[in-house]
C-alpha cells in the first residue's frame, strides 16, 4: 500500500529545499581539516578536498578569495556555506581559508613570501624614508588594544602635538585583513593626506598574527602612496606586512619611538653641543680680537709714519715761508718799494731800519 505521507519532490526542488534547510540551519560553518587534491581551473576557480580521519568533503572557492597560499597536506580552517550542487554532490562554498597549526602557517608564509619577493614587493630600493618629525599621522589599529594605548602614550611623552587620525579595525580574525585594507584605502584617498600611516598590533600567537600575512593586505601596504610604518607583535615576530612596509618596527612601542624623536634627548643633545661649542666660540672670538688688535696696531703705526712724513714736509715748508718773509729780505740789505713807478710819481722806499720818500725822475727798461 502506497504511503501518502511521503513528500514527493522533483530533483531540482529537492536540491533547492535541501539548500534552503542547510542555509537556515548552518548559514556559515568553520571546518578544520587537511587539504587534498588542490587544483585551480581556468585561473579562476579553486577546488580541493578537506579531510581528516573521519571523512572528506569537497570545497569550492574563487581565486580572488584565496588570500593565503595553500597546498596539499596543509592543515586549514575554512569559513564556508554547505551546499548541495545541482549534480547532487555535497560541497562547501568557501569564503575564507586560513592555515591552522604552526607548520601550516609557516608553510603558507614561506610560499607567499617567495611569491611576493620575486615580484619585488620587499625590495629595499622601493622603500621610502619617514618624515623626521611628522605633524599629521594616521594610525590603523584596534583602539581597544594595549598596543594602541602604549603607542599613543609614548608619542605624547616623546614629542606631543601630533594630529593622529585613527582607523579602528579588528587586528585578528577572518575580517581583520579586509578592514585594514579598507582603512588604508580611506587614508590614501583623503584630500589632506597624512604624512605617514602606522599599522600596529601587540603580541599574540602565530594564528592571531596571521591576518598580517594576507596577500591583499600586503599588496595594499606596498601600493600605499603614503609612507608606511608597521609594528606587529613582538620583536621576534616578522610578518609579510612588516616586510612590505617602508619601515618595520619591532613592537607598537618601538613604532612610536621610530615615528618621533624624544624631545628630552634633543634638549640634552643641544645642551651638550652648546657645552662643546662655547669654548670653540670663545677661542674664535679671542683669535678675532687678537687679529683686530694687530690690525689696529699696524694702522696706528702707518698713521704715525704718515704723520711724521707730513710733519717733516710742513717743517720744510715753514722754513721756506720763513725765508720768504719780507723782514728777512730787508735784513739781507734789500729794500721794499711802494707806489707807482712812473716819472714824476712819489714812491716810498723801506730799508731795514729807515723809510725814504723819493720822487721818480726817470724810468727806463733794462
Amino acid at each position: 500500500m502506497e504511503n501518502t505521507n511521503n513528500l514527493r519532490l522533483g530533483v531540482g526542488d529537492f536540491i533547492a529545499l535541501t539548500n534552503q534547510t542547510l542555509e537556515y540551519a548552518y548559514p556559515t560553518v568553520e571546518v578544520e581539516g587537511e587539504v587534498a587534491s588542490f587544483k585551480v581551473n581556468q585561473g579562476k576557480y579553486v577546488f580541493f578536498d578537506l579531510k581528516d580521519e573521519g571523512g572528506s568533503v569537497g570545497c569550492f572557492m574563487t581565486v580572488w578569495q584565496l588570500r593565503v597560499p595553500i597546498e596539499d597536506g596543509m592543515k586549514v580552517i575554512v569559513t564556508a556555506t554547505p551546499k548541495l550542487t545541482q549534480w547532487g554532490k555535497f560541497s562547501l562554498t568557501v569564503r575564507v581559508v586560513r592555515p591552522s597549526g604552526e607548520g601550516s602557517l609557516k608553510k603558507s608564509f614561506e610560499l607567499l613570501r617567495a611569491k611576493l619577493e620575486k615580484e619585488g614587493l620587499f625590495a629595499n630600493e622601493r622603500k621610502r624614508p619617514l618624515p623626521t618629525v611628522p605633524k599629521h599621522v594616521a594610525d590603523i589599529s584596534s583602539t581597544q588594544a594595549a598596543g594602541y594605548a602604549d603607542f599613543i602614550k609614548i608619542i605624547n611623552d616623546r614629542w606631543g602635538g601630533l594630529q593622529v587620525d585613527v582607523g579602528h579595525v579588528q587586528v585578528q580574525g577572518a575580517d581583520a585583513p579586509d578592514q585594514i585594507v579598507q582603512a588604508l584605502k580611506y587614508f590614501n584617498s583623503q584630500e589632506n593626506l597624512p604624512e605617514v600611516i602606522v599599522i600596529i598590533r601587540g603580541g599574540g600567537s602565530a594564528d592571531d598574527l596571521s591576518a598580517f600575512n594576507d596577500e591583499l593586505l600586503v599588496r595594499e601596504i606596498a601600493a600605499s602612496r603614503i609612507p608606511t610604518l608597521v609594528g606587529v607583535g613582538h620583536e621576534v615576530d616578522i610578518s609579510l606586512a612588516d616586510m612590505a612596509a617602508d619601515v618595520r618596527a619591532a613592537t607598537p612601542s618601538n613604532a612610536a619611538q621610530i615615528l618621533v624623536p624624544d624631545k628630552q634627548e634633543i634638549i640634552r643633545q643641544v645642551q651638550r653641543q652648546l657645552g662643546s661649542v662655547l669654548p670653540r666660540v670663545e677661542r674664535v672670538v679671542a683669535e678675532e680680537q687678537a687679529g683686530v688688535k694687530r690690525q689696529l696696531e699696524h694702522a696706528f703705526e702707518r698713521i704715525d709714519s704718515r704723520y711724521e712724513q707730513y710733519f717733516d714736509g710742513f717743517s720744510s715748508l715753514r722754513r721756506v715761508i720763513r725765508e720768504l718773509d719780507p723782514s728777512k729780505v730787508l735784513q739781507r740789505g734789500y729794500a721794499l718799494i711802494r707806489g707807482t713807478i712812473a716819472e714824476g710819481s712819489v714812491i716810498e722806499i723801506e730799508k731795514q731800519d729807515i723809510l725814504i720818500t723819493a720822487e721818480v725822475r726817470h724810468v727806463s727798461k733794462k
